[in-house]
């Protein structure tokens, strides 16, 4: 196959490429870190692909979205752009990844103990989302079911908080691996850490996006269920660490929402996740 990856230098785009390429595929790649930004490749470009995934966006982590809500909008012309260029080419499929950011943050208070359910976003009844990171991802949504209803295979995939060794660390989990490493005492964490959240490997993200379009599921989760704090999460990278040391809370520092994490019903209709937080720690400090 002649797959496009947009955004393919970037933590989840590496993966993908690696398992594409792993498997034979012609993998073509549009990374603005490489010098292509994606939105000048759609406006010029009338290739045929049998496969998209689609990742290019500005993202970063939660100071970004809080602190820069503006350069966020930027994604709103990547996927325009994206769209029209499919509408033009026709490829054989579209992986459009959105976001756990998109759904309700009503839903996701504290005290919140109910999973997110695909359901929870309604196109014809839009709830706030997650700042205007959320708002770019409720948008591409949107556009994906017009392009869909416009006769394009278009799937959806809504990961929640994915993780992986060789992530930046502008993300929790690398920045609390890196602490763990360091024997960081105090170690420190963003606001009082009784924060939630739905962690699932990077590999079960690969694999159950790939799983979920041969299904041919039209939107999906990417998650695992399971709550883990951030309090937890420092714990156990201590814990594999192998020290106690003194936490230190930075209430100042943003924290997003409260309690988000997602209903893995559905996508375990399609796939499981085979990797444990615990494990995706262990294989951190182990590199790999």
């Amino acid at each position: 196959m002649k797959i496009l990856i947009t955004g393919d230098a970037g933590f989840v785009g590496r993966h993908f490429r690696a398992k594409f390429e792993s498997q034979g595929h012609e993998v073509v790649g549009v990374d603005i870190v490489n010098g292509i930004d994606a939105r000048d490749f759609f406006r010029t470009d009338n290739t045929y692909f049998d496969k998209v995934i689609h990742l290019a966006a500005v993202v970063g982590g939660r100071k970004m979205i809080e602190g820069s809500p503006l350069a966020l909008a930027v994604d709103l012309s990547i996927d325009s752009e994206m769209f029209g260029w499919a509408m033009r080419t026709d490829p054989g499929c579209i992986t459009y990844f959105s976001s756990s950011a998109a759904y309700p943050i009503r839903l996701q208070t504290a005290g919140a103990t109910s999973s997110l359910q695909e359901e929870d976003i309604d196109l014809d009844w839009i709830s706030n989302p997650d700042l205007s990171y959320g708002w770019s991802k409720l948008t591409g949504e949107m556009l994906a079911s017009h392009a869909r209803a416009a006769g394009l295979t278009v799937h959806i995939f809504r990961p929640f908080s994915g993780y992986g060794s060789d992530q930046a660390l502008d993300y929790p989990f690398p920045s609390f691996i890196d602490r763990g490493k360091r024997k960081a005492d105090p170690f420190q964490i963003w606001g009082d850490g009784n924060q939630v959240r739905d962690f699932i490997h990077i590999d079960d993200i690969v694999e159950g996006s790939l799983a979920g379009c041969l299904a041919g599921v039209e939107v999906a989760n990417l998650c695992t269920g399971i709550p883990t704090s951030f309090n937890d999460l420092a714990a156990l990278v201590a814990q594999v660490a192998g020290y106690t040391p003194e936490v230190q809370h930075l209430p100042s520092e943003p924290v997003g929402v409260q309690y988000r994490v997602g209903d893995p019903w559905f996508m375990e209709t399609f796939y499981k996740p085979k990797i444990s937080l615990l494990e995706g720690i262990q294989r951190a400090f182990a590199g790999s």
